[in-house]
């Protein structure tokens, strides 16, 4: 089945219905709608770099019109790093370790303690977006969420060309 940009802006916007929202996670995806996506996003943002993949809301994969590389991008334009490495460590980070900092997001007695679970969030160091939360244990490293491959997810899943890229320096 095949979706409108109107129907993809709705989803994007989080505007969209449980039933079409439903039914568009669990049938078969139509070829267009991730360029149609794509387009939609490229729109919406502020620069004229190509994005290559979204990782979440806010935040790309892009190739740089110039240098061809690929950088990971927040949406008001801040490259945290090369796209193979792990954003989060380029982003601010505020952990949230002591009992009165986790009880400013979940009510006493129901906070997790400190000693055993803490709260990180990741925000961009230019406009302030919050682009993930982590809730490890203390000692845990940095989580990286997944390192997409690319490649295969263009010529394979898509059946489009791969993006060129240039090595970063």
């Amino acid at each position: 089945m095949a979706y409108t940009r109107a129907k993809i802006s709705d989803l994007i916007d989080g505007k969209i219905d449980h039933d079409t929202l439903h039914q568009m996670l669990s049938t078969p995806k139509d070829p267009e709608r991730f360029r149609m996506y794509i387009e939609i996003l490229q729109e919406r943002v502020p620069w004229d770099d190509r994005i290559v993949l979204p990782l979440g809301p806010k935040l790309y994969i892009v190739q740089h019109k110039t240098t061809r590389q690929w950088k990971v991008r927040c949406e008001c334009g801040h490259d945290f790093c090369d796209w193979r490495q792990n954003w989060k460590l380029h982003a601010r980070v505020r952990v949230r370790d002591t009992p009165e900092a986790l009880e400013q997001i979940y009510p006493r007695l129901m906070a997790p303690t400190p000693s055993w679970q803490v709260l990180r969030e990741y925000y961009c160091p230019e406009c302030g977006t919050l682009h993930d939360v982590e809730a490890p244990t203390p000692w845990y490293p940095v989580i990286r969420d997944f390192e997409p491959d690319i490649d295969t997810f263009y010529r394979e899943w898509l059946g489009l060309p791969v993006p060129e890229r240039a090595e970063a320096a």
